[in-house]
């Protein structure tokens, strides 16, 4: 192998997926995952099955995500993984496979905030995909968080709002269970928003100072809705399913646009770059796309596979700590709620 290659391995386990990645010089050559179906039929993660579930798949998919980038383990220059925020149980899992690992081989360690990795997944190499110029705000969202932040550069990053409650991808997910879909429930409400009216039903935007959102009144509502219409029509659920989809979701992608536009308005900064497995939804992107259009923003949506947890998004921050031999030591551990 050229010793002009830089091989990492990030390993992540924050939640309920145990995935790896290899990157050579900051592009992926593999990225595997391990969802948990087990989670399906509680609704929600169960923090005790999951960290179970990483222990049996994390070999198994480090093996698969080395076997795939076709390389040999002799090969790697550092393995990075994700400190926190997350469940702890899981993040022990990966962590202490990280440490053995890397000191097995004799190479640096690098530990990694899972939220920073979320925003620096646009910094991946591939082809196609356009890198935001410093400085540029980054939304985040997904089922743990709901920020807005300043980056300044790779490591320099300030939150300017944030949630005070639940973030975003709960608000989709209990949503969706007043409504009686399965878990998770974004996905499939996306799916049946594109088919009903975003108009058909109006439900009130929380009131929050700042930059910061509230979703847990507008769970409320949307649950004391239902209630009362199902009162007097026990078939509204089913009858009018697809436009109670689109109403939800056009209200929450109303909100978090609402705060993105008072951030520039307050920053000045037009580069918009989103992340977490929120992104993902087709209602928050074509927002993005049209803000575009109307505002003059310059835009920037990861690819569909870098959006929820992933690996390579911890591997593409291990590089780039890597050129700076920013390393950890053996000493390193684990944080559940590891702030940005």
């Amino acid at each position: 192998m050229s010793s002009k290659n830089t091989y990492i391995l990030g390993i992540e386990s924050s939640c309920d997926d145990t995935a790896a990645a290899i990157l050579c010089n900051g592009k992926v050559l593999s990225n595997v995952v391990a969802n948990q179906a087990i989670h399906e039929k509680y609704g929600g993660v169960v923090p005790e099955l999951a960290s179970r579930a990483h222990q049996q798949n994390i070999v198994p998919v480090v093996d698969q995500a080395i076997e795939q980038a076709g390389i040999s383990l002799s090969d790697l220059n550092a393995v990075a993984f994700t400190k926190g925020p997350g469940l702890m149980g899981s993040l022990l899992v990966g962590t202490s496979f990280a440490k053995s690992l890397a000191y097995g081989l004799h190479i640096p360690l690098i530990d990694v905030n899972h939220m920073q990795a979320h925003i620096l997944a646009h910094f991946i190499e591939k082809e196609g995909s356009e890198k935001p110029e410093f400085p540029f705000l980054a939304m985040t969202i997904s089922g743990g968080h709901t920020q807005i932040v300043r980056v300044d550069t790779h490591f320099k990053m300030t939150v300017i709002g944030e949630t005070i409650d639940d973030a975003v991808g709960e608000a989709f997910d209990k949503s969706g269970k007043i409504l009686g879909l399965g878990y998770p429930a974004g996905p499939e409400i996306d799916k049946r928003a594109k088919l009903g009216n975003p108009k058909a039903f109006k439900f009130t935007k929380p009131k929050v100072a700042g930059l910061n959102f509230s979703f847990s009144g507008l769970k409320t509502a949307i649950l004391y809705f239902v209630q009362k219409q199902l009162k007097e029509n026990p078939q509204f659920i089913e009858e009018n399913l697809n436009d109670i989809c689109a109403s939800i979701q056009y209200t929450i992608v109303q909100i978090l646009m609402d705060k993105l536009k008072v951030a520039v308005k307050e920053t000045g900064i037009k580069r918009i770059a989103i992340g977490g497995g929120v992104s993902a939804n087709s209602g928050v992107r074509d927002a993005l796309k049209e803000a575009e259009t109307r505002h003059g923003w310059t835009t920037f949506i990861p690819a569909f596979e870098f959006t929820t947890d992933n690996a390579a998004m911890i591997a593409i921050v291990g590089h780039l700590k890597y050129l700076e031999k920013n390393y950890a030591d053996q000493t390193v551990m684990a944080t559940a709620r590891l702030k940005l």
